[in-house]
């Protein structure tokens, strides 16, 4: 009789063993890649911004043997910070005129510059509704839905081809969001959503996983 049982136990603990191992995989997982893009973020830029910050600026110079993790990110803020501010000023404005005009004679520079600023100032201001509607279109056929974000409304040539109100939108790609489809869809045809678009890119990066339950409405502005 209890050689019968035997290979039950044995299925038993094994089953239990594989749901612990799946579990701690789980909850593992996220904290570990988390970890990791943090750290190679940070890695990464001292790589950049260590070579060159002068040695008596540099407080590893003072300690002997000492790395200290995350010191060219500090400094990288630092500049930025200290950039930004000469830049408020008459004179830096004046500068960066300059520099603009002496890139708008750059034929292939000046188009990666320009749409990179666009961009750049698009989504730094504070005005700007660019990706703050998420929602649901067909795609790709009939009966087949997948969620996108609203980047702007069309004004453009593009809008003035086509009789309908289209909007722009970028379709994102899982489990890697920064990929997609710039698409130009009718109003009518889209189904407005009250995901944030937080909860949306969650939603698109878990691959459908991590199911947003009980959505706070967005605030009306």
């Amino acid at each position: 009789m209890s050689d019968i049982n035997e290979p039950i136990r044995t299925i038993s603990i094994f089953n239990r063993l594989r749901n612990y191992f799946f579990t701690g995989l789980v909850v593992a997982s996220p904290i570990g890649i988390t970890l990791y893009i943090g750290w190679w973020f940070i890695t990464f830029v001292d790589e950049k911004v260590k070579p060159i910050i002068p040695l008596a600026y540099n407080p590893e110079t003072y300690l002997e043997s000492i790395s200290i993790p995350g010191l060219g990110l500090i400094f990288l803020i630092v500049f930025l910070i200290v950039l930004g501010a000469l830049t408020a000023n008459l004179f830096g404005r004046a500068l960066i005129r300059f520099s603009e005009r002496i890139v708008d004679r750059m034929p292939v520079i000046r188009s990666v510059y320009g749409t990179l600023k666009q961009i750049f100032e698009t989504v730094v201001n504070s005005d700007s509704k660019s990706f703050s509607d998420v929602v649901l279109l067909e795609y790709p056929r009939k009966g087949i839905w997948a969620i996108a974000f609203v980047s702007a409304e069309n004004t453009s040539e593009i809008q003035d081809k086509i009789d309908e109100e289209v909007v722009n939108l970028f379709l994102p790609t899982t489990p890697n969001p920064t990929s997609g489809f710039l698409l130009f869809v009718p109003k009518k045809n889209l189904i407005y959503l009250d995901m944030t678009t937080d909860q949306a890119a969650k939603y698109v990066i878990s691959a459908g996983l991590v199911n947003p339950e009980e959505l706070p409405l967005k605030d009306d502005d």
